[in-house]
């Protein structure tokens, strides 16, 4: 098995966004272009997605930003307006370099995304979900039922106009004792590709582990922003669910520091670079 690493873009928020700040604990409004704590020290982060190469097909985890909001691959206010909504670029704006698309990239290995078996989102947020439309031709799209709960009970925290016309394959999670709640689904059904609830960021949040060889890869997208958040135990500023989004965290720290983890790795990490890790 192989996972692919890709960065698709960058986004740009307020540190205290991928980084709790404990001292002035601003919510979410704060953290906008609207107020001058939500200006201030901005920071450029990747927007990550990973193609798995498993014997049993092709896997996209997450589509990143969407050529739309980088026409001409440059930074560009009035088409991420367009794309996602005010309210979202002023949390949180992005650019796309010509040719980093995800599907741009995908193309130049020579796949097309009728080629993708299973796309899955982590979670439905604009810099994870934004690409979505540019892969309606994936055979399936799974989400899970909570973060679809979510899209609707907290529909300010989303921008639906990124999915219109999708068909999400919706899956449930199983009481397996696996993850911080004890829930999660077995692909296959052979253990080698996990997806885990890890609540608080969202309540739908989906972390994968990929298994093979007695070791084991963590994607945990927006469960913590970077090595430091588990290593410190840092959460993430905009979480639904403080206290869940601790506990999951601590569940990714006791997994990152597993003498088996190959690798850790969270979507918007800057020490993570463009790679290819190879599960035997």
């Amino acid at each position: 098995m192989k996972i692919r690493i890709f960065h698709t873009g960058t986004v740009c928020v307020s540190p205290s966004l991928p980084f709790k700040d404990k001292e002035k604990d601003p919510n979410p409004v704060q953290m906008t272009l609207l107020s001058s704590y939500g200006r201030r020290n901005r920071v450029w982060l990747p927007v990550s997605a990973y193609l798995i190469e498993h014997p049993r097909g092709r896997l996209l985890v997450d589509t990143g930003w969407h050529r739309e909001i980088s026409p001409e691959g440059k930074y560009n206010r009035f088409a991420q307006v367009k794309h996602m909504g005010v309210g979202h670029f002023l949390l949180n704006q992005g650019v796309v370099p010509q040719g980093e698309a995800l599907v741009e990239q995908l193309a130049a290995m020579g796949i097309q995304p009728k080629d993708i078996d299973y796309l899955i989102l982590s979670h439905l947020h604009t810099d994870h979900a934004s690409g979505l439309r540019q892969f309606t031709d994936a055979k399936r799209i799974l989400v899970s039922r909570e973060e679809l709960d979510d899209t609707k009970k907290y529909a300010v925290r989303y921008a639906a106009r990124m999915w219109k016309g999708v068909k999400f394959d919706p899956f449930s999670f199983e009481e397996t004792g696996v993850g911080p709640v004890g829930r999660s689904l077995d692909l296959f059904g052979d253990g080698s590709v996990e997806l885990i609830q890890i609540p608080g960021h969202t309540s739908g949040l989906t972390a994968v582990k990929l298994n093979g060889g007695g070791k084991f890869v963590l994607l945990f997208a927006d469960g913590g922003y970077a090595k430091k958040s588990w290593e410190e135990l840092i959460p993430p500023g905009t979480a639904l669910d403080e206290k869940q989004a601790f506990h999951s965290l601590e569940w990714i720290r006791q997994m990152s520091m597993n003498e088996d983890c190959l690798a850790s790795l969270a979507n918007h990490d800057p020490d993570v670079r463009p790679s290819e890790i190879v599960l035997d």
